[in-house]
């Protein structure tokens, strides 16, 4: 598969087979995401793997974050039905940014970031999204994770900032490509 028909095929695919993913299909999708541009060379991406073994507890400790939330009052969005998602995925891999330290209890929009790294640590994960296309597993690309953002850098036992996580197994649906805007509504020629 080249690269144009992998970013032309990829779906977010938001249900799983039970088929478990080798740990050698992984580390290809890790060493793809490894290998991503990044600012400086800094390289500020961490990832942490969750496999089947531990999902259940994972799944658990984000439900608990999500109902932490909503008995604040707080708006959860579509995260009960992530935490669905992610439960049967075989594997969830979390991506942190190692030049910023998570503060426990601030809301998601009052981190600070360093862009250049969030970038960076963005293209990390399409490289992993896109050679898991042409290996042929699924993934989601998730940010509902940051509604369970605390207690899950406890589980995991991490101070880096969560940037997001990604789920991945064989893909149990085939979803049809969703609506893009037409380039011309994106583009401005000079």
């Amino acid at each position: 598969m080249n690269t144009l028909e992998a970013i032309a095929g990829r779906r977010s695919i938001r249900r799983f087979k039970d088929v478990p993913v080798t740990d050698e299909i992984i580390v290809k999708l890790l060493d793809a995401a490894r290998l991503a541009p990044s600012g400086k060379n800094r390289q500020p991406w961490r990832f942490v793997v969750v496999r089947q073994d531990r999902r259940a507890e994972m799944v658990r400790i984000m439900r608990e974050g999500i109902a932490r939330l909503e008995g604040l009052g707080i708006d959860i969005g579509s995260a009960r039905w992530t935490a669905d998602v992610m439960e049967q995925a075989p594997v969830t891999v979390f991506v942190f940014n190692t030049y910023a330290e998570h503060l426990p209890n601030t809301p998601p929009s009052e981190d600070v970031v360093d862009v250049v790294d969030i970038q960076s640590i963005g293209a990390a994960i399409q490289n992993m999204l896109l050679a898991a296309q042409d290996l042929g597993i699924g993934t989601l690309w998730i940010c509902d994770v940051y509604y369970a953002r605390d207690e899950l850098c406890a589980w995991l036992g991490q101070t880096n900032q969560m940037v997001a996580a990604v789920s991945l197994g064989y893909a149990g649906e085939r979803p049809r490509a969703r609506r893009t805007k037409p380039l011309g509504e994106l583009v401005t020629w000079l």
